[in-house]
């Protein structure tokens, strides 16, 4: 069977509502990110621009006093600080590190400038500004420093931004994981309601407790039960009526038929009135299995009387009649039983007609030569199985076997495909089981029917 490859509604809603919020986690991460970045470059450029006004005053003040007094202002615990100044020729005055050579535009600045820059494989935030000193002369400042810092902040802070976003949004995932869960409880229901039903149970479903955007659904699914329920009683009372009509026409055939054989007619006359009392013979089978079919309808069973019953003596009384057409065909048909009475609660007719299905089918199958044992017995409960030596039936078609006219292919087997189904229906009456599986040594079928407890085995009556 092809698999149906529509998303489930529960998916669908996860989907619709999972990928905004993944989709706002990703726009809400590149935005804090962003303004991780520049709020922790706001205060290292602030403190970068104050390190260079300091050391371009210090200059200004004391322009030929000692240089290395620049270097005191910055000591080796401010990390990777570097600065350097030139006079307005371009000419190194001072430096602390290896910084870029000034560009021509640096000498012509009138306000401060910031700038990211690479040098020696590093990013560097580099100031640039421009000082006059009392005595006229133009020098270039440039402070620098690796930004490496400025990215651990900026990771940090997007750290504490995003980590609780993501948190929040797991718990809302699960918060709306959790709600759809609890929304679908009531479809959940009803789909084990439906599941768990007989298939012949078509009781309206019950809306009350579903949610107020499916009721509708259910109403005209109820609606549509009604429509198919009227539509298989009209049919099963056609069946049933057609069936009993036809019984009587039948039987007079086959008799006429008969009564002709035994007239001096020539022999292809006589053969063909053996194949019309052949022919005759299977339709009168026919009409009987669909009669008793109908008797055991679920309808048509309300009123049936149910008695305690004894199911070693049904059983026993059924399978002697069978003798005959066993010995007929050179089949051995046995019984096993118990010394006790085996109650069961139930209808005798429908229980013959049970047995006497399960047995028709069997002989039908079994070679010549087979052999057939019908047992009963009392554990847990009672049970009856028909245990036959021929061909058996296929795993796969050991749940098929017991729908409406359905015949296993191949098996060269007369027949109409009503038998099996007859057992169910019998079977669910009773509220028994029906187990098709392998005989003894994995030959052969045994049918196995257990019924409800009822009372225990008693003794002989």
């Amino acid at each position: 069977m092809q698999e149906d490859d529509t998303p489930s509604l529960r998916h669908q809603l996860v989907n619709w509502l999972f990928t905004p919020l993944f989709l706002l986690l990703l726009f809400s991460t590149v935005t804090g990110y962003m303004a991780a970045v520049t709020l922790s470059n706001k205060p290292y450029d602030l403190v970068l621009m104050e390190r260079a006004r300091l050391l371009a005053s210090r200059y200004t003040l004391h322009p030929d006093g000692d240089v290395a007094a620049l270097y005191r202002l910055f000591p080796e615990s401010e990390g990777e600080f570097r600065f350097s100044l030139h006079d307005e020729w371009g000419r190194k005055i001072a430096a602390s590190g290896r910084l870029p050579t000034p560009r021509p535009a640096d000498y012509q600045l009138r306000a401060p400038q910031l700038r990211d820059t690479q040098f020696q494989g590093r990013k560097l935030r580099l100031v640039s500004l421009q000082v006059t000193l009392t005595t006229g002369e133009t020098i270039l400042v440039q402070v620098a420093e690796p930004v490496d810092s400025r990215l651990s902040l900026g990771r940090s802070i997007l750290g504490n931004i995003v980590i609780p976003q993501f948190m929040f949004i797991v718990i809302a995932g699960v918060a709306v994981w959790i709600g759809l869960k609890r929304g679908f409880d009531p479809l959940e229901r009803l789909r084990r309601e439906v599941a768990g039903r007989p298939r012949n149970d078509l009781r309206p479903l019950d809306e009350t407790r579903a949610p107020g955007e499916v009721r509708p659904l259910i109403l005209e699914v109820n609606a549509l039960i009604e429509r198919l329920k009227a539509m298989m009683d009209a049919q099963r009372r056609f069946v049933a009526d057609a069936a009993h009509q036809l019984r009587t026409p039948f039987a007079g055939l086959k008799s006429q038929a008969e009564l002709a054989k035994r007239e001096p007619l020539a022999e292809p006359v006589r053969e063909a009135l053996g194949r019309i009392c052949d022919g005759a013979q299977r339709c009168s089978h026919l009409v009987n299995q669909l009669l008793t079919l109908a008797r055991n309808e679920p309808e048509a069973r309300l009123n049936a009387p149910m008695e305690l019953l004894d199911l070693h003596r049904v059983a026993q009384d059924t399978a002697a009649h069978w003798v005959p057409e066993a010995l007929r065909k050179n089949i051995d048909l046995g019984f096993e039983g118990i010394d006790r009475q085996i109650p069961i609660k139930g209808n005798e007719a429908s229980l013959r007609d049970l047995i006497d299905n399960l047995l028709d089918n069997a002989i039908r199958y079994t070679p010549e030569g087979g052999h057939i044992t019908v047992r009963v017995g009392y554990g847990d409960s009672a049970w009856l199985e028909v245990e036959d030596d021929g061909p058996g039936i296929p795993p796969e078609q050991r749940e098929l076997v017991f729908e409406r006219f359905h015949r296993i292919p191949g098996s060269g087997q007369p027949g109409s495909g009503l038998g099996l189904a007859i057992v169910q229906e019998v079977a669910l009456r009773h509220g028994a089981s029906v187990h098709a599986g392998e005989g003894e040594g994995n030959a052969g079928a045994l049918f196995t029917i257990r019924f409800p407890h009822h009372g225990s085995a008693g003794n002989p009556g």
